[in-house]
């Protein structure tokens, strides 16, 4: 088991539940089972379907306390409504949570969004434990405190920050995902090797690990998984430990994510193809501005060719895409706040980048 702590995150990997309690207690400054079951009063796991289907069975096996309740939502990025958090809080209500209650997010970004925002908001705020079940919410999302709920077609325009006591990660959970939602969360992953610069001085490896062992990952051999989970998830816990509101520092985590939210919602294409067919905006947009050069491109698109990621979109209205970038919650001061590729492993926040340019970067990545 692997472990990354520091000031505002405390982070375990592992290949199984059985030391998740364990952990808790760790956590927690406390040794057994017992002092914890006095320490939280009931444990609320939250998950969808599909986490019910292939994991909470599993989970449940590790989990003693004296009282567990579970609330099972719809997969999809649909449940992060109004409508869905109002129907979590009246459960809780109903079955009498306390503030000395401890919410479980046991699924993807989805469910840990989600739930992460019920227990920033009921009685003021309660403790929760992400549990990550995705490759995408492993690597990123499920790391941080950033909970929301969608309004619209504004995504997460609702939230807080609200620190999990501990981000829990089997990645053994990794190979029961279907094919498609594996390769998405690939995605986030790449976006990792291209940022790692900003983080740590030294040189950056990762790009090059990730295209010498596409076969073992896209396999997902057990040792491959560690290390990508580990290599993303030091990278995003030491952004955040730095910029834990995302005054600075933390923008940088949003590579491709500005272009990409814009077609996700419109195409309706998963957060992380949508977040690949973005970075590649932003490496266009960084290749005709002379920031890199073509043979670093061409590595970008080398890495979405073998992770079968796609790099373009079809939607007939490119300013319907650029509408809702504009309407990006990142942006400031009626700026425009994008991540763009500057050197190996490395990226710079620009907020003075032209509409028409943009507009024709989406045109170059659209119906191509």
């Amino acid at each position: 088991m692997e472990k990354i702590i520091n000031n505002t995150c405390k982070i375990y990997i592992d290949e199984g539940y059985r030391n998740f309690q364990k952990c808790l207690c760790e956590a927690c400054n406390i040794n057994t089972i017992e002092e914890l079951n006095e320490t939280y009063d009931a444990y609320f796991v939250i998950c969808d379907y599909n986490t019910y289907n292939h994991q909470l069975h599993q989970i449940m096996k590790h989990l003693k306390g004296k009282y567990i309740y579970e609330y099972i939502i719809n997969p999809g990025e649909d449940s992060k409504s109004l409508e869905d958090y109002e129907k979590i809080i009246n459960y809780c209500k109903k079955v009498n949570l306390s503030r000395k209650s401890l919410v479980i997010a046991l699924g993807g970004g989805v469910v840990g969004d989600l739930a992460g925002f019920v227990a920033a908001t009921y009685m003021r705020g309660i403790d929760v434990v992400q549990m990550p079940t995705t490759l995408l919410a492993q690597v990123d999302s499920s790391i941080g405190g950033k909970t929301g709920i969608n309004l619209g077609n504004s995504k997460n325009i609702i939230g807080a920050f609200h620190q999990p006591k501990i981000t829990y990660i089997n990645v053994d959970a990794l190979k029961t995902l279907p094919e498609e939602e594996y390769i998405s969360g690939m995605a986030e992953v790449i976006k990792y090797a291209f940022i790692d610069k900003n983080i740590f001085e030294e040189n950056s490896e990762f790009i090059d690990f990730l295209l010498e062992n596409h076969e073992e990952i896209l396999d997902r051999k057990t040792s491959a998984l560690l290390k990508i989970v580990e290599t993303c998830a030091k990278i995003k816990a030491d952004v955040v430990n730095k910029d834990e509101k995302e005054g600075g520092l933390r923008k940088i985590l949003n590579l491709g994510h500005t272009f990409g939210h814009g077609i996700e919602k419109l195409c309706h294409l998963s957060h992380g193809k949508a977040v690949a067919i973005g970075m590649n905006m932003a490496f266009k947009l960084s290749l005709q501005k002379e920031l890199i050069d073509k043979n670093y491109y061409n590595q970008f698109l080398d890495l979405c060719n073998k992770f079968h990621l796609p790099t373009t979109f079809i939607y007939d209205n490119e300013q319907e895409v650029f509408n809702i970038m504009k309407n990006d919650k990142k942006n400031s001061f009626n700026k425009m706040n994008l991540v763009l590729p500057i050197a190996k492993g490395k990226v710079q926040v620009f907020d003075n980048i032209e509409d028409e340019i943009i507009l024709q970067i989406i045109k170059e990545c659209q119906n191509a």
